[in-house]
C-alpha cells in the first residue's frame, strides 16, 4: 500500500508556495517572497524615504500601490504637500498612485489588485485584511516594506496556525462583526499572536467576501500575523462583480489536514456582541449595557467597509430619524462602495435620516475628523478603540456591528438590533459593481522625476552603532496593552508623522507629557519598560523610529506585539523580555547591560543590572530573542545601515 500523501491546513499551502528559506516550524525564522505591496500615505511617506536612502531604483513589487486614506483633511499645506510628494516618488519608483478620495486602502486593494495565492505585504497592520480572498496577507513595519519591494525577502518567525471552524448560520440582526468580536471575547487581544488563524467549515457558505474581510481585517486586534479563508465560490462572485473573474482560482485546504491549535464557533448561536471602551478585547453581549446613552454613531472604515455594512443601515433607517442629539456619521470606505449606494437608491435614506456624509478614506478611525465630545459615548463600526484613537484624549469608545449601531442610532441608547420593530432587511451586493478608475495614476516606466520635497518630509537621520556598553535610566514604566497609538498619538498630529524631528514633541504624550523633555536631557540614551503586548495595534513604525531618534536604546517587557517587535530591532532598539518572574522596574532606574553586543552575539540570554533610586541593585535575566540575521542588523543600527553595507560590499566585489 503506498504512503497517504501529507495533507496541508491553507495556511501552510500559502507559506509554502512563497517560501524563500528556513523551515516552517513554528518559532523558527522563515524569508518569504512578497509579491504585491501596499502603502498607506502617512506611513507610505517613511517607505518612500526609506527606498531612497536605500539607494533603490525600481520597486520589484507588482502591483506596489500607494493609497491616499488617512491623511486627507487638508486643514492647512501639510497634507497636500505630502500627496505631492507621495505621487513624485510612486512616478520615481514605479508605485501605481491611488489619490485622495478613492479609499481606505485595504477594500480598494481587495476589489481591484487582490488575487487568490498571491502574496500582499503592507504598512499597515489591516493589511491581512486581504486574507478574505485567500490570499497571504501580512501588516509589517514601513522599513520591512521597503525591503520587500526593493526584492528582498521579508522575514518573520514561522507562525502556527490556528484552525476555526464555523458551522451554522448567522440569526437574523447578526452579522460578520459580531463573528470577530466572538473570536475577541473567547482569546482577548493576543489570543493571536503568532499566529495565522485559519477559517473552514460549512458556516462559509453563508458568508460572503466582504463579510470575511471583515473579520480578516479585526484578525490584527487579535494580534494574528494574518487571517486566511479558502478562495471559493464567494470569492469567484466577488472578483466577476468586478469584472476580473479570470484572476479567480481555486485555494482550500486538504480534507484531514491538521492545526497547531483549534476551536469551533456555531454561528447560529451567536448573538449582537459590543467592545465597550477601551479595548477591542473588553466584549460583552449588547443586551448586557443596552440604554446605555449615545452621543454619536460612526458607520465605515476598514473594519466593515463594505456596501452591504451601509446599505444595512439604509434599510434599517429608511423613513426615520437619528434620535436627537446622535450624529449618525457616514464615512464610505470606497469610490465604489459611494458610487453604488447612490445607483442603488440608498445614499437618499442616510441623508434624509440626518446623516452626515464624509469623503471615503480612514478619517474618524483614527482621529481625523469625527472626534466626539469629551464624555460622551460613541458607537463605531471601527476595529480600534485604544484611549484617545478617535481623537479625544478622554474617548469613550464602543465597538459594533452596523446593526447595532444603526439601531443604537435611531434610539439615542445602546440598543440590540433585534428589539427593533421591523423585519430584518435583506441587503446584497449587485451583481456587478461600477469599477471607476478616477484618482488613479499609473506610473510611466520611462520617467523618473525628482521628489518633490517640503520641510515636511526631511531625510531620514543617520543611525549610529549599537554601544558595547549601555547605562541608560529608565524613563517610562507602563502597563500592560501598550499601544502604537500610545507612543505616537493619531488624530491632529497624524499629518506630521513623516517628520520623525517634529513627531518627537509629541511621543507618548497622551502617556507622560514629560517624555519628550526628559528623553532630551538623557544625553546617554534611555530604556522603558513594560509590561504584556508592548506596541500592540497600529504597524507604525514611527512608534520604534521616533523615540529611537530621542534617544531610546532598549525596551524591557513581558511580551511584545509582533510588529512592534519587529520593528524596534530594525531601527536599532535592543527588544529584551524578562527570563522568568518579571521584578519592578520603576521611572528613575538606572539598566546597565555590559558588553551587550558579546552578549547577545552569544545567545538568547542577557544579564543585566539594574540601579534603584535608594542605591541597592539588582541582577535581571534577561533574554532577546533575535536571530543571528536581526543581531548582525542591531549592532549596525539597524535595518538602514544593513542594506547600505550590503550595497557597498556588493559594488567592491563588483570592482574587483
Amino acid at each position: 500500500m503506498e504512503p497517504r500523501p501529507l495533507s496541508d491546513n491553507l495556511a501552510t499551502k500559502l507559506l509554502k508556495r512563497h517560501l524563500v528559506s528556513g523551515e516552517l516550524k513554528p518559532g523558527t525564522e522563515i524569508a518569504l517572497n512578497m509579491e504585491q505591496a501596499l502603502l498607506q500615505d502617512v506611513l507610505g511617506t517613511l517607505v518612500m524615504l526609506e527606498l531612497e536612502a536605500m539607494g533603490v531604483e525600481r520597486v520589484v513589487t507588482n502591483p506596489s500601490v500607494q493609497y491616499i486614506d488617512h491623511g486627507l483633511v487638508q486643514s492647512d499645506e501639510i497634507a497636500a504637500d505630502s500627496h505631492l510628494f507621495l505621487k513624485s516618488a510612486c512616478e520615481r519608483f514605479g508605485v501605481i498612485y491611488s489619490g485622495p478620495g478613492n479609499g481606505i486602502s485595504h477594500p480598494v486593494h481587495m476589489e481591484r489588485f487582490g488575487v487568490p495565492g498571491a502574496s500582499l505585504i503592507g504598512s499597515d497592520s489591516h493589511t491581512v485584511a486581504a486574507g478574505s480572498l485567500g490570499m497571504l496577507a501580512i501588516g509589517a513595519g514601513g522599513v520591512e516594506v521597503a525591503l520587500a519591494m526593493a526584492g528582498e525577502p521579508f522575514y518573520i518567525s514561522c507562525p502556527k496556525v490556528f484552525g476555526v471552524e464555523l458551522t451554522g448560520k448567522l440569526p437574523d440582526w447578526v452579522s460578520a462583526k459580531d463573528v470577530v468580536l466572538e473570536m475577541l471575547r473567547r482569546h482577548g487581544t493576543s489570543g493571536g499572536t503568532n499566529c495565522i488563524i485559519e477559517y473552514y467549515g460549512d458556516g462559509l457558505k453563508h458568508l460572503s467576501a466582504m463579510d470575511r474581510h471583515v473579520i480578516a481585517n479585526m484578525g490584527a486586534e487579535l494580534g494574528a500575523t494574518t487571517s486566511v479563508f479558502p478562495s471559493d465560490e464567494a470569492v469567484e462572485r466577488f472578483l466577476k462583480a468586478r469584472g476580473r473573474g479570470d484572476d479567480y482560482k481555486p485555494f482550500a485546504r486538504d480534507e484531514g489536514c491538521t492545526y497547531d491549535r483549534e476551536d469551533r464557533i456555531d454561528l447560529s448561536s451567536l448573538v449582537p456582541l459590543i467592545a465597550k471602551p477601551q479595548s477591542p478585547g473588553n466584549v460583552v453581549p449588547v443586551s448586557e449595557i443596552a440604554g446605555e446613552p449615545v452621543y454619536q454613531s460612526y458607520i465605515g472604515s476598514s473594519a466593515n467597509p463594505g456596501y452591504r455594512d451601509f446599505a444595512m443601515v439604509a434599510e434599517i433607517v429608511a423613513g426615520q430619524r437619528a434620535a436627537e442629539g446622535v450624529s449618525l456619521d457616514i464615512n464610505p470606505s470606497s469610490r465604489q462602495a459611494l458610487q453604488t449606494l447612490v445607483s442603488e437608491g440608498k445614499l437618499g435614506s442616510l441623508i434624509a435620516s440626518g446623516a452626515r456624509l464624509h469623503q471615503a478614506g480612514c478619517n474618524g478611525c483614527i482621529g481625523m475628523g469625527q472626534a466626539p465630545a469629551t464624555g460622551r459615548n460613541s458607537i463605531r463600526t471601527v476595529p480600534r478603540n485604544f484611549p484617545g484613537r478617535s481623537g479625544t484624549r478622554e474617548d469613550s469608545v464602543f465597538l459594533a456591528s452596523p446593526e447595532t449601531c444603526a439601531a443604537s442610532a435611531l434610539a439615542g441608547v445602546i440598543t440590540d438590533p433585534r428589539t427593533l420593530d421591523m423585519a430584518y432587511p435583506q441587503v446584497s451586493e449587485p451583481e456587478e459593481m461600477p469599477m471607476n478608475i478616477a484618482g488613479f495614476v499609473f506610473p510611466d516606466r520611462s520617467q523618473r522625476p525628482e521628489l518633490y520635497r517640503t520641510k515636511h518630509t526631511p531625510s531620514l537621520p543617520d543611525f549610529d552603532a549599537f554601544p558595547d556598553r549601555i547605562e541608560v535610566p529608565v524613563l517610562l514604566s507602563l502597563g500592560d496593552d501598550v499601544s502604537t497609538d500610545d507612543i505616537i498619538p493619531a488624530g491632529q498630529i497624524l499629518p506630521i508623522w513623516s517628520n520623525v524631528f517634529a513627531t518627537a514633541d509629541h511621543a507618548f504624550e497622551q502617556v507622560d507629557d514629560t517624555y519628550a523633555e526628559r528623553a532630551k536631557a538623557a544625553e546617554a540614551g534611555h530604556a522603558i519598560v513594560a509590561r504584556k503586548n508592548y506596541g500592540q495595534g497600529s504597524s507604525r513604525e514611527n512608534a520604534a523610529l521616533v523615540p529611537r531618534i530621542m534617544g531610546l536604546r532598549v525596551v524591557i517587557a513581558e511580551s511584545f506585539a509582533r510588529i512592534h517587535w519587529q520593528n524596534l530591532s530594525s531601527f536599532g532598539v535592543l527588544p529584551l523580555v524578562f527570563d522568568g518572574e518579571a521584578p519592578v522596574l520603576k521611572t528613575g532606574d538606572v539598566i546597565s547591560i555590559d558588553d551587550v553586543r558579546d552578549q547577545i552575539e552569544a545567545g538568547p540570554q542577557v544579564k543585566a543590572t539594574v540601579r534603584r533610586e535608594d542605591g541597592s541593585s539588582e541582577e535581571l535575566n534577561l533574554r532577546h530573542d533575535l536571530t543571528p540575521r536581526q543581531v548582525e542588523i542591531m549592532e549596525l543600527g539597524g535595518v538602514i545601515n544593513w542594506i547600505a553595507r550590503r550595497r557597498d560590499n556588493s559594488i567592491e566585489k563588483g570592482a574587483a
